[in-house]
């Protein structure tokens, strides 16, 4: 089962976690495995101090006694630990499916290693075949933002939550989710500087030469490393 496979990963991942270190804790499913299993070796004596890329990480870490400080509070990680919703061959990720994507990114830029835990699925041969692409944008004036957007080729979409109210992330923005064009040819790293260059983008899913690790799981639960070429 998928809620086994988690477990299993996530200990995987907080196996790494040494005495004293100063870690970022990721967000979303499989990072949240990895945060109870942290928090059973913190109840068993581990020393650690987190750093939570989410007020819901941030949440489910204290109900398992995990010590956390602000991201300003800290000058390094010496690891953070996050999922991906695509990882290709290079480690270059996509994420934001969470909404999580600037804390995330934020956090990860402090670390001295990143080590991504994901499920098999989430491998790919290029970025843009299994989601669209989260960004993060101000709410002033977003048609204005999304029209930039769609000028780079992209198809962006106004994520709502139910009623059609607009998805807030945690530092206030708004997301749009933007489609791929079939058989697109961007380039990961000119993508990620074109649409960070745009007025009213607040940052992207793009997550580009930053992973050193990757751990993920199959169907069986067998777990296999994978490191940035």
């Amino acid at each position: 089962m998928v809620d086994d496979r988690l477990t299993r990963l996530g200990a995987a991942a907080a196996g790494r976690i040494e005495d004293g270190m100063l870690v970022g804790l990721g967000t979303g499913s499989t990072a949240e495995a990895m945060v109870q299993a942290l928090g059973a070796r913190v109840g068993g004596g581990l020393s650690i101090t987190g750093v939570a890329t989410s007020f819901r990480t941030a949440e489910l870490a204290r109900s398992f006694g995990i010590p956390l400080k602000e991201l300003a509070e800290i000058d390094r990680l010496d690891l953070c630990i996050d999922g991906a919703d695509e990882i290709d061959p290079a480690l270059n990720l996509v994420k934001g499916r969470g909404g999580a994507l600037l804390f995330e990114k934020l956090v990860a830029r402090r670390a001295d290693r990143y080590l991504i835990i994901a499920t098999d699925e989430k491998l790919v041969d290029r970025l843009g075949v299994r989601m669209p692409l989260p960004v993060e944008i101000v709410p002033t004036g977003w048609t204005h933002t999304a029209e930039a957007i769609a000028a780079l080729g992209l198809a962006p979409g106004l994520r709502r939550i139910d009623g059609g109210t607009a998805y807030l992330t945690d530092g206030g923005h708004y997301i749009v989710d933007c489609a791929w064009p079939d058989d697109h040819q961007f380039d990961p790293a000119t993508l990620a500087a074109a649409l960070k260059a745009l007025t009213g983008v607040v940052d992207h899913g793009l997550f580009i030469s930053m992973a050193d690790t990757a751990l993920t799981v199959d169907a069986a639960g067998a777990i296999t490393e994978h490191r940035r070429p």
